[in-house]
């Protein structure tokens, strides 16, 4: 009967930490498999940058598009 208490805490902190590994940050996840900016199919120009704006994630092609993405990020939030 010991271990009860035990098994009860280890249930408690498996169930925190699964909820805290499930998006609980507050932001709201990319969707599309283009790049925001070109349109560019992810991964089609190298590795694929990940970025948050504004607790939006935001997905690039490649890193010139970062910088497209960063002189007016409305234009381009306004497609998702």
């Amino acid at each position: 009967m010991k271990s009860t208490p035990a098994l009860l805490l280890a249930a408690i902190g498996l169930i925190l930490s699964s909820c805290a590994s499930s998006g609980g940050s507050g932001v709201k996840p990319y969707l599309k498999n283009t790049c925001i900016v070109s349109g560019n199919t992810l991964g089609s120009m190298g590795p694929v940058i990940t970025e948050v704006h504004n607790g939006q994630e935001v997905k690039f092609c490649c890193k010139p598009c970062i910088k497209k993405f960063a002189a007016d990020p409305a234009k381009y939030l306004g497609k998702l």
